[in-house]
Order: structure tokens, then sequence, then C-alpha cells
């Protein structure tokens, strides 16, 4: 599948890639290490866009389809207390690399690049279409947001997200939402309580109602989950204050063709429910934005709303995808992921064919001593280049003709 020198060559550069600490708005010292290896081996151009996302670009010798596979380089914190090793080692035992990214999901971008460089030394770079290694920023913040400019710059006709399929090839997942409530009330001294209106008291009445509304079911996907994830009063600390305000975010697992507006839609009527029942019942519901700095110094701020897709298990590009992958001895199972990723904007958004494929289990993301099979990074490099072949090749009289 690998040769040895190949497989050395995989692990060595995900190792590499574990060393440098890469939280969300860190990512800098990886891109650089990328920019330069990548230019050192054999890529025809090397994109850096405003957020820092580092494009790596592969252009065949006749006309075809653009094909970007997509990993990203941050990573969520690690906890040094909590690990048995050093978070940033590397290190090696028992058949497995340890480190934050390992699998979530420098092991993927790893596979992606080496085989990238396998399909140019193997085909002499005859091959329809251009090959893109997307190296993208802000995953963990931000699913999909940072890639927008991604598909922008690279216009892809085919997209593969890396992230942990366990080898299996997904065409699909849930998206993610975070909904933010807030009553209003009247402060008053806890002494004199009737003197004011309890925001807490209100928010109690809000969330039952919330939890009485039936959330939708996808035969593939699942159920559209609307959980309570947090709330806070204010003010804070409230020392013999009855609360004026009171905010509660919500985590909601959207389903495909699920937009803001229908997602926002019962909650709002439920609020107008209870203003009709309370004249003195005041809430708004909207959803959560988020503001962080990119390591190039530009600012990546949305409402974080990221939609959910599926793509039928029949498409062409699917069921070629899994041929090649079989045909080197990798019999993916087809289903989806259980969690959100920059397919969110390719697919959800863009509505750019896509499927997932990459190392390791779902599970390994985010744990303390994470890890990934150095089996599994082998076959998954394996897995891109088969993928490669298959995507540049299929669509070929297609990209033609647009």
């Amino acid at each position: 599948m690998l040769s040895e020198k190949r497989t050395q060559d995989v692990v060595w550069l995900c190792q590499t890639l574990v060393k440098m600490q890469s939280y969300s708005g860190e990512e800098k010292p990886v891109a650089d290490y990328i920019k330069a290896y990548a230019k050192q081996h054999g890529f025809d151009e090397v994109v850096v866009d405003e957020y820092g996302n580092v494009m790596l670009v592969l252009k065949g010798n006749q006309p075809g389809p653009t094909v970007l596979f997509d990993g990203h380089m941050d990573t969520v914190p690690a906890w040094h207390e909590r690990w048995s090793a050093d978070p940033f080692s590397g290190e090696i035992k028992d058949g497995k690399i340890f480190g934050r990214g390992t699998s979530d999901m420098k092991g993927a971008v790893s596979a992606m690049i080496a085989a990238s460089i396998h399909f140019a030394e193997d085909t002499g770079k005859a091959f329809p279409g251009t090959v893109i290694v997307s190296c993208s920023v802000h995953e963990e913040c931000f699913e999909g947001v940072a890639t927008r400019r991604v598909s922008e710059l690279m216009k892809p006709d085919y997209v593969v997200i890396g992230e942990p399929t366990h080898l299996g090839l997904n065409r699909g997942q849930r998206g993610r939402a975070e909904i933010v409530v807030e009553t209003i009330g009247v402060p008053a001294h806890s002494a004199n309580p009737d003197k004011g209106i309890n925001a807490v008291y209100q928010m109690l009445k809000l969330i039952s109602a919330i939890r009485e509304l039936p959330v939708g079911e996808h035969e593939v996907l699942g159920k559209g989950i609307l959980e309570l994830t947090d709330i806070k009063s204010s003010p804070y600390p409230g020392a013999s204050v009855v609360p004026a305000r009171c905010v509660a975010t919500f985590d909601r697992r959207l389903l495909v063709g699920e937009t803001k507006e229908s997602v926002l839609a019962p909650i709002q009527k439920v609020i107008a429910l209870l203003e009709q029942e309370d004249p003195t019942f005041q809430a708004t519901v909207r959803y959560a934005r988020g503001e962080d700095l990119c390591y190039t110094g530009a600012v990546i701020s949305d409402e974080r709303f990221f939609p959910g897709w599926l793509f039928d298990d029949q498409e062409d590009y699917v069921q070629a995808a899994h041929r090649e992958l079989a045909a080197i001895g990798i019999h993916a199972d087809i289903s989806h992921y259980s969690f959100c990723t920059n397919g969110s904007h390719f697919a959800g958004e863009a509505a750019i064919p896509t499927i997932g494929f990459g190392p390791s289990p779902e599970s390994l993301a985010h744990i303390d001593d994470e890890y990934i099979e150095i089996d599994q990074l082998r076959k998954a490099t394996a897995g891109y280049t088969a993928i490669m072949k298959a995507l540049t090749t299929i669509a070929t009289t297609e990209k033609t003709i647009r």
C-alpha cells in the first residue's frame, strides 16, 4: 500500500506538525512549515489568503476538475496536567503517534500532503485537472467560515473533508447552531422582590416552553437536537438584587434543509405566546455571534449557524471514490459525520459535491492522550491518492462543458 520510505515520511511529517502548538488563531508555525515543505516537494503553487488558510496547488497536464482536500491546522487546547505525556511531543508508542491534533486533524493534513506528492510522482503529473490541499484555520471556532475564502479562490468541483471517519466514506453531517435567548426583567432590592420582575423566573418559563418544542428527525442524520448548554443572570454576582436580565444558550443540531429563519421561528412563536399570556414578559432570540483574531491579523466573525448537508450515496463521485478505495484494499463503509465540519460551507452553503474520508475514529477527537494509529495514517495516505485518481478522472468531460 505504501513503501516503508513513504510511511516513514508521513509519520515524520505528522510528528513535526504535532510538535507545533496551533490553537485557533495561533496556526502560524504550522502554516509556515507547510508552505516551506510544499515548495520543497514539487507543488506548483502555494496560496495564502487573508485569514491564513494555506492552499497547496498541484496541476495536471490535462483539462479536468478541481479536487480540493481540506484539513484544518488548528486544534482545541490541551491541558498538560491531564495528559500522561507531553501533548506536543509526537511520541510514538505501541504503533501510535500521541499528541494534540494527531487525529483532529494533523494526521489527515499530513496524509493529504503526502498523498499529493505521491500522486504527482506516480503520474508524472499526467492527470486531468488540479489537486489542491487546503490547510485551513479556525475550524474549531467557526466551521466553514474561513473556508468560504478557500472556495472563492480555488473554485473546487469536488471537496474531500479529512476529518476522522475511521477510513469510512462519509457523505453528510448534521449542522450546528448556537441559539441565544434573553429575558428582560426589572431590577429591585431582593428584600422587596415584588417591586421588580425577576428575569430568571421569566427564563424558567421560556426554557420550559422551549423544551416542549418538537425537533425534526432525519432518516439518515438522526435527531435535530435542541439542548440547553449555558445560563447566566445579570447583574452577577447578584447580591441583594433581583436579576434584570437572563441569557441562556442552546446547542441546536441542524438537519438538511433547515434555514436560519426556520430554526428560530418556533422559538419566536413561543415568545409571542408568553408575551400574550403575561404583559410583563419580555424576551428575544438570536444566534450567537463569534469574533476572533487570525494569526495574520485579520478578524474572522460570523453568526454561529453552520448548515447540515447530505448527498445520495449513489452519486457518481461517491461511488467512484468507493471503488478506488476498494481497489487498494480499503473497504469503506458509507456513512456520515455525527459532528460538524468545514463541509458546512463547502456542501451546506456552496452545494459543492463533498465527501469525508480520514484516519481515526471520531471518538479520538478532542480527548486527553489523543493519538493516531500509524496503520490508519498509512492507509489514509494511500486512500487519498486513490480518491485523487477517482475524482480527477470522473468528470473530465463535464468540466470542459462548464
